[in-house]
């Protein structure tokens, strides 16, 4: 069994302007890192009283 070389990206945004522009981010990252295999994808949002913040997870095979 070969092993496999497992890599960790994550993107996070606070402000909306940045939340918005979050998938853009992932899809250039993608595209200059040669669509690497994507193994599992995680998307989650926290907030308080002041902020929301949004965070996409990749794990993929490199």
């Amino acid at each position: 069994m070969l092993a496999t070389s497992v890599g960790v990206k994550v993107f996070t945004a606070t402000k909306a302007k940045e939340r918005e522009e979050l998938g853009e981010a992932v899809s250039l990252w993608l595209r200059q890192n040669g669509n690497p295999e994507i193994l599992d994808t995680q998307l989650n949002q926290s907030s308080d009283n002041d902020y929301h913040c949004l965070s996409i997870t990749l794990i993929y095979k490199k």
